[in-house]
């Protein structure tokens, strides 16, 4: 990651300091309302750090980020790095208990958050964080409301006026300090805050940006979730460490991405295969893809065959696809515009920078290539480790220090991983993970059900769609709305259930276990007959 005059970025901090004085008005930011250049971002951050250092928060303290993909959260990122504080980016959509765990398990101090968004009452819902979380001591609120609420909720645009040409101390931070908590499911479905560093993140963004020769120039468009690590990572930090430009928008549906894409001239376009698949539909309703793109890259989520084919063919430029963990900070393997075809679309490529990559057996041995087995990762990209979770850490790591992953794969004698597989139950949605036990708990909670199991089905859309298979107690009464409803109340909408099949009886092993691939087979077979009468 050599940058201008031979210096490499080691800190977040130093990244945007770099850039902000290389190009001091180039585009960074392309939102819908306006353009932000590196030294306006760098500036306003400037002037965020020294207000919130005014009320206290600095080294080592939490700054949850409770917003859309809007300028103030890249402001507020980049004046995080500059306090030494911690990031903590959270799902806006979260259903209320799942955002009160992560504001709670991560000692937030200070939050960040829209005060209104997705119809969702942010105030309100802070102003009773406020009573309920001892640690939260302020919130930074963004929006048009006259406030009159608790006088430790402020205004975001009183924080920067107030904070311009305010000094306050910088503590210098390393590669190796933690910069950001990222929540990810556990292997119950449970969250789990993912501690990665300065130089965690900055590697995985620099290399996904060199393996695409992302540079000043470049418009990137597709990255809506921030919060995600991949939107952290590659998204806003491999763009502003690259010097390109970063289109930001409201709606992150089809629609609002080409309509982005076209108005601003993006030349690379990111996605989950989900979003790719309905920009598809809308491409070949308008005749073609947005004339300046030079280059595609799929993450978050396996992606199929046929899909890959057919956005090279419609979008008439190279397909990449990038394999990516919350606990790697992103990507730990990419494929190149250079590689052959067959590899760049049918596999997860290689690994990235110095980043390792092992096959091995449950027992622990290493497997020789074209062998399927568990992945496990070393490398600069690899997490500290879970927040507050020695033991879940522990877990996750051999005693080579290698990460193990839950994928099941190989590697091919030219080093390439091909993905089959998970080792444990879980559902891939969009690019979401859905652990299969945490909707379950929730079905059975229901009066009238007595038995649930989960199950992904294929879905041209979402990759994966939720099929939640459901006994009734005796003489039980439920319609699929009604338990759809049920699981939405506590859920996060993308775990909520796509259909609802009512069943007689589900199929068990010895011991009583559901056995969900016996489960996913008979409803893939009654699907294929179905189509075959409907034909």
């Amino acid at each position: 990651m050599e940058r201008e005059g031979g210096m490499t970025p080691r800190t977040i901090s130093s990244m945007l300091a770099l850039r902000s004085a290389a190009d001091p008005t180039a585009p960074f930011l392309l939102a819908e309302r306006a353009v932000v250049s590196f030294a306006e971002v760098d500036d306003q951050a400037e002037a965020l750090a020294a207000s919130l250092a005014n009320l206290g928060v600095g080294a080592g303290d939490r700054i949850a980020l409770v917003l859309p993909a809007w300028p103030e959260f890249v402001i507020s990122v980049f004046a995080t790095a500059k306090l030494g504080a911690l990031v903590v980016p959270v799902d806006p959509r979260l259903r209320l208990p799942e955002l009160r765990y992560a504001l709670r398990h991560s000692g937030a101090a200070c939050a960040v958050s829209a005060e209104n968004a997705f119809g969702i009452d942010y105030l309100q819902i802070f102003e009773d964080f406020l009573a309920e979380l001892p640690e939260l001591g302020h919130v930074v609120t963004v929006g048009e409301e006259d406030l009159w609420y608790d006088d430790r909720i402020f205004q975001w645009e009183d924080l920067i006026s107030a904070g311009r040409g305010r000094d306050f101390e910088v503590r210098g931070a390393a590669p190796e300090d933690p910069f950001a908590i990222l929540y990810t499911s556990g292997t119950s479905g449970k969250p789990r805050g993912v501690e990665l560093t300065h130089g965690n993140l900055l590697h995985a963004a620099g290399e996904t940006a060199r393996a695409i020769g992302l540079g000043p120039g470049d418009v990137v468009a597709g990255v809506s979730a921030l919060h995600h690590v991949f939107g952290l990572g590659p998204g806003l930090l491999g763009t502003a460490l690259n010097g390109a430009s970063l289109i930001l928008q409201d709606d992150p549906g089809a629609a609002g991405t080409l309509e982005a894409a076209e108005r601003h001239g993006a030349t690379v376009q990111y996605g989950v295969p989900t979003l790719f698949a309905t920009l598809l539909r809308r491409i070949e309703r308008r005749g073609g893809p947005p004339r300046t793109l030079r280059l595609c890259l799929a993450s978050g989520a396996p992606m199929k065959d046929d899909l890959a084919r057919r956005v090279e063919a419609s979008f008439g430029v190279p397909l990449v696809i990038a394999y990516s963990l919350t606990e790697a900070a992103s990507t730990l393997a990419m494929t190149r515009p250079e590689d052959p075809a067959a590899k760049r679309i049918l596999t997860v490529g290689r690994p990235v920078g110095r980043t390792e990559v092992r096959v091995r057996e449950r027992d622990g041995a290493v497997l020789p290539p074209e062998s399927v087995g568990e992945i496990a990762v070393r490398g600069p990209g690899v997490m500290r480790g879970y927040h507050r979770q020695p033991r879940e850490t522990a877990t996750a790591t051999d005693p080579d220090g290698y990460l193990l992953t839950g994928d099941l794969g190989m590697v091919d004698a030219e080093g390439y991983i091909h993905l089959v597989g998970r080792r444990e139950d879980v559902v891939i949605r969009g690019g979401f993970k859905v652990h299969p036990r945490e909707v379950e708990d929730r079905l059975i909670a229901h009066p009238a059900i007595d038995r649930a199991a989960v199950v992904g089905v294929s879905d041209d859309i979402l990759g994966e769609a939720i099929r939640a298979c459901v006994v009734l107690v005796e003489g039980g009464v439920a319609t699929e709305k009604e338990i759809r409803d049920w699981a939405a109340a506590t859920l996060a909408e993308y775990k909520v259930p796509d259909l609802v099949s009512f069943m007689d009886d589900l199929p068990v092993t010895g011991t009583g276990t559901v056995m969900r691939h016996e489960l996913a087979r008979r409803l893939s077979a009654a699907g294929r007959r179905e189509a075959t009468i409907q034909d």
